[in-house]
C-alpha cells in the first residue's frame, strides 16, 4: 500500500470522509479490477483540504493495480454490449454535434464497443485497453486491433486525433492529471476530448450516501462537477459541454449488481426477471454518470 498526495493540487493534507464497507470477495485482485467489477468500496477514501477532490488513500501500489487489470476474462462485461452499443451509439451523436469524423481514440476501450459503433458510422478508430483478454475479445468479435497496454506503452504521434475519449475510465486510473496531459498531447489543435465519470457529487450520490452504487474498490477517484473542470482547465482544456449520462444494460444485468448491496431484492427481482423472460430487456439507468466534452486549448 501507499499514501498519495492530492492528484489535483498536489496537497498532502485531507480529511478522512469514507472509511469504507466490508469487501466480501477479499483480496482477488483480478476480480476485484475486473471491468464487471462489483466489489463494495472497502478502501479509505479522503477529500483534499485544499481543492476539495476525493480519492482513496492509502492505495495499492501503481504496478500491482496495472497488473492485475491486465490478466482475467471477463465474460459478464462483454455479455452486456448490445447494450453498450446502443449507448455509445446516443453518445456519438451529441460528439458528432462538435466534431467532424476523423481519427478517435479510446482509452481504455475494454472489448471495443464504442470503436465498433464510431467504426460503422465512418471514424477512423483506434482503441488502447490494459486487459489481453479483451483486447483479443474486440479483434475477434469486432475486427478492431486494440493495442494492449496503457496509454503510456504505446508509440501513438502527437497531434493525430480529432477525438480522445475516456468511458468511465478516469476515476479508475492511478493518475488522472497525467493521463488528460497524455490525452492532450495526442489531440490536434481544438480537438475533442470526451470523458464519462460518475459524479460524487450528483443528487443521488448523496442521497444514497454510503450505499451509492458507484462506491466501488474498482474505483481511486472521485470526482464531482467543480473537480472535473479544475482538473481539465488544469491539463489543458476548455469544457464545452456537461450533462447527465444515460446508460442502457440488461434488466437481469440490473438486478444482478443488486446482489451485493440486498441480497433478498437480488432474489426477489431475479425471480420476477426470470418469470416474465425479460432478461434481456434493455432499460437505460441514471445514478451519476455524468458526461463531459471539452476541448484542447
Amino acid at each position: 500500500m501507499e499514501y498519495v498526495n492530492c492528484n489535483l493540487c498536489g496537497s498532502s493534507e485531507y480529511k478522512i470522509i469514507h472509511k469504507g464497507l466490508k469487501d466480501e470477495e477479499g483480496t482477488d485482485l483480478k476480480k476485484r479490477y475486473a471491468s464487471s467489477s462489483n466489489t463494495i468500496g472497502n478502501d479509505q477514501i479522503v477529500q483534499c483540504k485544499n481543492c476539495g477532490l476525493k480519492y482513496v488513500n492509502p492505495r495499492l501500489m501503481d504496478d500491482e493495480i496495472v497488473n492485475a487489470y491486465s490478466e482475467g476474462s471477463d465474460e459478464l462485461f462483454v455479455s452486456q454490449v448490445r447494450g453498450r452499443e446502443l449507448t455509445f451509439s446516443k453518445a456519438l451523436k451529441k460528439i458528432e454535434k462538435y466534431s467532424s469524423k476523423g481519427n478517435i481514440l479510446d482509452i481504455g476501450t475494454a472489448g471495443g464497443s464504442f470503436l465498433k459503433v464510431a467504426k460503422d458510422k465512418g471514424w477512423e478508430v483506434h482503441g488502447v485497453e490494459p486487459n489481453k483478454w479483451l483486447c483479443e475479445w474486440g479483434k475477434k468479435n469486432y475486427g478492431i486491433n486494440i493495442k494492449q497496454g496503457t496509454i503510456f506503452d504505446n508509440d501513438f504521434k502527437k497531434e493525430s486525433f480529432d477525438v480522445v475519449t475516456l468511458w468511465d475510465v478516469l476515476e479508475h486510473v492511478t493518475d488522472p492529471k497525467k493521463t488528460l496531459e497524455e490525452s492532450n498531447k495526442l489531440l490536434k489543435q481544438e480537438g475533442l476530448l470526451v470523458v464519462n465519470y460518475p459524479d460524487i457529487g450528483s443528487l443521488v450520490s448523496r442521497l444514497m450516501g454510503k450505499r451509492w452504487i458507484f462506491l466501488l474498490s474498482v474505483h481511486l477517484y472521485y470526482f464531482d462537477k467543480k473537480t472535473i473542470r479544475k482538473m481539465l482547465e488544469k491539463t489543458g482544456f476548455e469544457v464545452i459541454k456537461m450533462k447527465k449520462h444515460f446508460q442502457s444494460l440488461s434488466l437481469w444485468y440490473l438486478v444482478y449488481r443488486m446482489k451485493a448491496y440486498n441480497k433478498f431484492l437480488y432474489r426477489l427481482g431475479n425471480k420476477i426477471v426470470n418469470t416474465l423472460h425479460l432478461n434481456n430487456f434493455l432499460i437505460p439507468y441514471w445514478l451519476g454518470q455524468t458526461l463531459v466534452i471539452a476541448k484542447k486549448k
